[in-house]
């Protein structure tokens, strides 16, 4: 389907290129590019443009927006960084944040102000349904994060313009608006599936509408995942059904969701990782490139104890030897302690890898493969395969995706995740026996534990996900914060449960108090059915974390 009816506008085209954290929500309806009319015509110029503002809202190429997300949000909880500046004294991986660190996701204007606003640009600029489809798959994709987070958001009744001083929706609410909007958007693509749309338009798959049929089918199979515990009856149904559509889900590498429509600065969270990178005497640089985050001790403990070939693609090498009494060739910084000197020894710490040009992936066949096994072996959902045989194939799909020899070794692994030990910080064990290989006579615990351990490995640097599936399963299992890293002053994350959301931000309780109020009472309290802990706190758990026998309640 060609697109037609592309609407020339007079007014200037919302595109987001957004360098900084601050800013005025009026400014994101201006082109500060100054494109002419003709030029928004060529090939589907306009509608390039709002596809792609949209899609700044996932992971923004703002580089202070996506620290905030990525880096000290979902990288720290989800146990693939940990922070390493030294300076910083409020902290999400230490439970006691600033609302400067917390309230990115829903009132940054590079995230929902941008994805509503070009949403809205969309609808305006074509009447073509399988864009408008194309334009709520990105939708879905950027929101189903901010619910994450907070739990209940303001969501069908979002502004035009992402203006979120509204009634909010129950998470439930939000989860089955995001079911509705998927399904439509898959049934308008399959009914168009024959001829794809113009390439320019399309900076995620060129185009090609079996690409977007199989990502959505995906992500839907994610979110099904999600709910698996909330609401067993609807996942099933919105799991099997993402499965057995004629197009599928993605089964290649070469469906990969990915982004690299960066700025001139690059990937966002190379640059983050690397803020305030010191360096030795004489002006050389770090071989770790490690400034504000480093790789987080977690996922390297693991890979350490399977000696994954993937390290070297995911991780820079340690700068500490044998004399420091550090054995390993990448070694992990502890998430929730008291941050070593930066200048002095947490430079030396491992650091992510990450060319400056790198695509950030939104999914990947690998994780569809995982939530597959899981769906299939611990549920007993009909996934058309085997738990065993879509649990070693996201590991094959994993190492082909990072180009990495030595899978069938991998497959075969008895070994365990390893301790940590590094200088000047505490010791510690993620507590987890859990080995590679599988295990066809493992109760359904285990079982889980292990794909949600191999998938978290296989997601590099999607912390929100992995945050997620931490808080909805308890795997994998993390190296727990310290009592001198923890600064919750008020309990609200204790060591043993850590954050199950982040706190609203502080604008919601007095310029939309009385959603805020609704939203907290009637929603956020009345979800939470497994624990006492309510209200607006790190520790009030999420509708969809709810499982009774959760390891990280039960330690």
């Amino acid at each position: 389907m060609k697109i037609n009816n592309i609407k020339i506008f007079a007014a200037s085209l919302t595109i987001i290129a957004g360098v900084s954290c601050t800013g005025n929500f009026d400014e994101i309806n201006k082109n500060p590019y100054g494109i002419s009319d003709a030029e928004m015509q060529r090939d589907g110029y306009a509608v390039r443009a709002a596809l792609m503002g949209i899609a700044n809202g996932v992971i923004s190429p703002d580089v202070n927006t996506t620290q905030f997300t990525e880096c000290l949000l979902g990288g720290t909880q989800g146990g693939y960084l940990a922070d390493g500046n030294d300076t910083w004294k409020n902290t999400i991986s230490r439970y006691n944040p600033t609302d400067n660190w917390t309230n990115v996701l829903m009132k940054s204007d590079k995230v929902i102000p941008v994805i509503y606003s070009n949403y809205r640009q969309l609808h305006q600029v074509t009447d073509d349904a399988v864009i408008w489809a194309v334009g709520d798959i990105l939708k879905v994709t950027a929101m189903h994060r901010v619910t994450d987070t907070y739990g209940p958001i303001p969501y069908s009744k979002i502004g035009q313009n992402g203006e979120i001083n509204v009634p909010y929706d129950s998470q439930q609410q939000v989860y089955t608006k995001m079911f509705e909007e998927l399904d439509n958007a898959i049934s308008v693509l399959m009914d168009n599936r024959l001829v794809n749309f113009s390439a320019d338009a399309d900076i995620i798959y060129g185009g090609q509408i079996d690409k977007w049929i199989k990502f959505a089918n995906s992500l839907k199979l994610r979110l099904a995942m999600r709910i698996s515990y909330a609401d067993p009856k609807l996942s099933k149904k919105m799991a099997e059904s993402a499965v057995n559509n004629e197009v599928g889900v993605m089964t290649d590498n070469s469906d990969n969701a990915r982004f690299s429509a960066w700025g001139t600065d690059g990937n966002p969270i190379k640059v983050s990782v690397e803020y305030n990178l010191a360096k030795h005497e004489g002006d050389i640089p770090c071989t770790t490139q490690g400034g504000d985050s480093h790789a987080a001790a977690d996922i390297i403990c693991y890979m350490n104890g399977y000696n994954d070939p993937r390290r070297s693609e995911y991780f820079t090498q340690t700068e500490f030897t044998a004399t420091d009494g550090v054995s390993e060739e990448y070694l992990g910084l502890r998430r929730c302690i008291a941050v070593p000197s930066h200048g002095q020894i947490g430079h030396k710490f491992s650091g992510a890898k990450i060319g400056i040009n790198d695509p950030a992936n939104w999914m990947v066949a690998a994780e569809v493969a995982f939530l597959k096994a899981e769906a299939a072996g611990v549920f007993g959902y009909d996934m058309n395969e085997s738990a065993q045989d879509a649990y070693e194939r996201g590991i094959r799909l994993s190492f082909e995706q990072w180009n990495v020899a030595g899978v069938d070794e991998n497959l075969k692994s008895e070994t365990q995740p390893s301790a940590y030990k590094a200088p000047s910080v505490e010791a510690g064990t993620t507590g987890s026996t859990i080995t590679v290989k599988w295990n066809p006579t493992a109760d359904k615990e285990e079982m889980q534990e292990r794909i949600i351990t191999q998938k978290w490995i296989a997601n590099w640097l999607l912390g929100n996900e992995a945050w997620a599936d931490w808080r909805r399963t308890g795997y994998p299992k993390l190296l727990p914060g310290t009592k001198e890293g923890n600064k919750s002053e008020d309990g609200s994350a204790a060591i043993k449960t850590g954050a199950r959301r982040m706190k609203y931000p502080m604008a919601e309780g007095s310029s939309n108090t009385a959603n805020y109020n609704a939203a907290v009472a009637d929603y956020l309290n009345k979800e939470n059915t497994l624990t006492t802990v309510i209200g607006d706190r790190m520790s009030t758990r999420l509708w969809f974390d709810c499982k009774a026998n959760n390891p990280t309640y039960n330690k």
